[in-house]
């Protein structure tokens, strides 16, 4: 998100002295690296919502993003497979919704019909989204940063920003001992967004819960067992999309993730834990009431990611023919998910103006697909302040 911001806002305005400021000594460690690799074609989210907008003009930029500068992805489609009567409504709810957020081509399919797209799958009806892709983000990141400093942008790798705060001049923030001025200030933290807002918002009314995702990956024998992208009906309940199917850009397979509470902001194996992140999530209210009200699914999410055989046995709702040998680990990723003091895991993108600030706080999935159409929109907002 960040550099998608910074590279929009150096096209529209090349005089800008813009500096970007990276944790990390690479790019793309957290989120925008650790991700399924999936372009999204706006299918699951509300009309309107900023979801849905941002979804559907940026899965068209980032396509002539990647045609343009020469980045490998494909336009390979999946299927979403409803395998209980109950999920059918949802199914119709999801048709309907990418209907009217312009997505063309798309088809129920009875069970044979879900055979002649993916032959191992079964389901007792199925929706194919033919626009559905998938890219290596991580490429798309460098490339991002390539074309901000062709520009005339710089970016300081290494840089932790520890304090921010406004002076006469706009903003100064503290990073790596030195103090940097700017009339604006755009932050883009991921896992760590609330904490950057709080430096100007203390009372800010949400924050961060971490949530890991693990994922197997299909042995070299086994992943011809699944063709394009497999996913379950979502529970409309829970901001999750369920245990699926991606063919990677590299040809591999990946199956996953669960979504378990990590016991650190950035804890990608079972056992990091960072003391002040779980005493973060543990004081905050929304946290707890989050858990009373889904500690039987989050169960079932931990049961999964103790014991490969309940995983797989999740795979095999979609493809049967998955056994314990096919289904190798691989890395994890974690979801900056964000929650209200009420207890609502806020679902859409919610973007904070503070005066000369803004403030990303929450940017979920499909905030890859959609980097250059918020960048374009808060790009716009910081021209105009500019000028």
């Amino acid at each position: 998100m960040g550099l998608a911001v910074a590279l929009r806002t150096l096209e529209r305005c090349s005089s800008t002295r813009l500096l970007l400021l990276e944790k990390e000594s690479q790019l793309a460690t957290h989120q925008s690296g650790h991700n399924s690799g999936v372009i999204h074609s706006a299918l699951y989210y509300k009309p309107g919502s900023l979801k849905a907008l941002n979804c559907i003009d940026g899965y068209r930029l980032l396509l002539d993003f990647c045609v343009r500068e020469d980045i490998p992805y494909e336009i390979c489609g999946k299927i979403v497979v409803a395998t209980r009567e109950e999920e059918l409504k949802q199914l119709d709810e999801l048709y309907r919704r990418g209907v009217v957020n312009g997505l063309v081509g798309l088809r129920m399919l009875l069970p044979e019909e879900i055979r002649e797209i993916e032959p191992h799958c079964v389901g007792i009806r199925g929706l194919h989204v033919p626009q559905t892709g998938i890219v290596n983000y991580k490429v798309v990141a460098e490339k991002y940063a390539e074309k901000i400093v062709q520009l005339g942008g710089e970016i300081y790798r290494a840089h932790q920003v520890v304090q921010i705060r406004r002076c006469a001049n706009g903003v100064e923030v503290e990073a790596n001992g030195h103090r940097f001025t700017s009339r604006q200030l755009v932050t883009c933290g991921g896992l760590q967004s609330d904490r950057l807002a709080k430096f100007t918002k203390p009372d800010l009314d949400l924050r961060i819960i971490p949530f890991r995702g693990e994922y197997f990956r299909l042995t070299p024998a086994a992943k011809d067992l699944v063709r394009h992208l497999i996913y379950p009906v979502p529970d409309p309940a829970f901001p999750f999309l369920g245990v699926h199917f991606t063919r990677m850009i590299d040809g591999g397979v990946e199956c996953g993730p669960n979504a378990v509470l990590a016991f650190a902001r950035e804890g990608y194996c079972k056992t990091d834990f960072n003391l002040r992140d779980m005493l973060e999530t543990l004081a905050w209210p929304g946290f707890r009431k989050v858990a009373s009200k889904y500690w039987c699914i989050g169960l079932g999410e931990f049961h999964r990611s103790f014991s490969k055989a309940a995983f797989v046995h999740a795979l095999q709702r979609l493809v049967p023919e998955i056994k314990m040998e096919d289904v190798e680990s691989c890395e994890a990723g974690v979801r900056a998910q964000a929650c209200s003091r009420e207890g609502g895991l806020v679902d859409d993108f919610f973007i904070l103006e503070d005066g000369p600030l803004l403030h990303v706080c929450n940017a979920p999935s499909p905030a890859a697909t959609s980097s250059l159409a918020i960048g374009d929109n808060i790009a716009q907002r910081v021209v105009q302040d500019l000028s």
